[in-house]
C-alpha cells in the first residue's frame, strides 16, 4: 500500500498514481525522487534545463509539458525553454550537451566533464547523470503506460502553448 504516500508527492500528480500500481517500485523511487528534485547539487534551475531536455530527446510530452510549467514557475523565459528543446548557447548549452552525450554515448566524455565539473562542480555532474537516468525510467513509465497530462497542465499549456 502507499496510502502514508498519497499525502506527499505521491498523491499530487498523475505519474505518481501511475506507479502506483507498483508500490515497492514508488516506495523505493520516494528517496531518489527527494533527492534530484529538492537536494540536488544542480538546484532548481539546471536541473529543469536537465529535465526539459531530457524530456525533449525522449519524446515524453508528459515530462515536457509537467517542466515547461515548473521552469515558467521558477521565471524561464518561453524563449529560454524553446532554446533547451533546440541548442542553447552558455550555461544551458553546456548542460544540453551533456544530457545529449549521455543519450547518444551513454556517457560524457572526459572533456566535456571537465568543463562541466569547472562551471557546475563535480557533484553536480553526478546529480546530472542520475537525473536523466531517473527521468529516463520515468519517461519510460509514462510512455508505456500513456499517463495522461494532469488537467491543470493541460489547460495552461493550451492557454499559453509553447
Amino acid at each position: 500500500m502507499v496510502a502514508d504516500l498519497r499525502d506527499g508527492f505521491a498523491g499530487q500528480l498523475n505519474v505518481y498514481r501511475t506507479m502506483a500500481h507498483h508500490p515497492a517500485l514508488l516506495r523505493a523511487w520516494a528517496p531518489l525522487r527527494q533527492h534530484l528534485v529538492k537536494n540536488s547539487a544542480l538546484g532548481s534551475d539546471r536541473s529543469e534545463v536537465v529535465i526539459l531536455r531530457t524530456g525533449h530527446r525522449l519524446g515524453s510530452s508528459y515530462e515536457w509539458a509537467h517542466h515547461v510549467s515548473r521552469a515558467r514557475a521558477l521565471g524561464f523565459s518561453d524563449e529560454r525553454i524553446k532554446a533547451i528543446a533546440a541548442e542553447p548557447n552558455g550555461e544551458d548549452g553546456l548542460i544540453v550537451k551533456a544530457v545529449d552525450a549521455l543519450f547518444d554515448l551513454h556517457r560524457i566524455p572526459a572533456e566535456l566533464e571537465a568543463e562541466l565539473a569547472e562551471a557546475i562542480g563535480r557533484e553536480a555532474v553526478f546529480d546530472l547523470i542520475a537525473t536523466v537516468g531517473f527521468y529516463t525510467v520515468l519517461g519510460g513509465i509514462l510512455q508505456t503506460y500513456e499517463t495522461p497530462l494532469d488537467d491543470a497542465i493541460a489547460a495552461e499549456l493550451a492557454q499559453t502553448p509553447i
